[in-house]
């Protein structure tokens, strides 16, 4: 594997789609770990298909063997989001540091004998803390989590070349929108706020994310 420039192999057209439990994804994520090589693993999906819970279900399992690292890391931080008139919209693709979460992948790619540290989004404070998860270089699995890793246009496409494989979350809007909801009551906001922001902002990124779905390597439907 050429770590310098890396090319993820084509993803399939049209599937395939996989029922399975968590430990058969893990046991699917166990089979990329290869001792003296570094992979790097996307899990996409629409908001609230479960993308983190499957992420720590994974970490858990894996333990030093892999470590998350999320796009949402990569949040523009809130004051230049209101600079741009975008604060309403956080979360659409151009709220997003895309450049930097991609020249990270690119770098933890190749890692050169040194930790690289990664940063983390913090729901309750609704803003990006820098430096904060360790990607040690003996780490042999990354697993990286994000609404947007098979989106084509604005540089996406460069998020998507660094990776080794994308599995995308499918999860029924019946399920889905109400852990959703509930996610954002959670985290404060009024089951009103939480029902418009769904609405106005969840969805909509919803929608361009599942035009995403047929570029995965493997469209998961998650059995309990």
């Amino acid at each position: 594997m050429d770590t310098l420039t890396p090319q993820r192999r084509a993803p399939l057209n049209n599937g395939p789609v996989l029922r399975a439990t968590l430990p058969e994804l893990i046991a699917r994520a166990q089979a990329l770990m290869v001792p003296g090589e570094r992979r790097i693993l996307g899990i996409t999906g629409a908001p609230g298909a479960g993308k983190s819970t499957v992420c720590a279900g994974l970490a858990d399992a894996l333990g030093a063997g892999a470590v998350v690292v999320g796009m949402d890391g990569f949040h523009l931080a809130n004051r230049e989001l209101e600079r741009l008139g975008r604060r309403q919209r956080k979360g659409a693709p151009d709220t997003f540091d895309m450049g930097g979460y991609a020249a990270l992948l690119q770098h933890l790619r190749a890692p050169d004998g040194q930790t690289i540290y990664t940063p983390v989004f913090d729901r309750q404070l609704e803003e990006s803390i820098g430096s904060a998860v360790p990607v040690p270089p003996q780490t042999p699995l990354i697993i990286t989590e994000g609404n947007y890793l098979l989106l084509e246009g604005g540089g996406w496409e460069r998020v998507a070349a660094a990776l080794d494989e994308v599995w995308f979350l499918d999860l029924p809007d019946e399920l889905r929108l109400p852990r959703l909801l509930r996610r954002h009551e959670q985290f404060g906001r009024s089951p009103e706020e939480a029902g418009r922001w769904v609405d106005a902002v969840d969805q909509r990124n919803a929608e361009l994310i599942g035009r995403t779905r047929e570029r995965a390597d493997l469209i998961v439907q998650l059995i309990a």
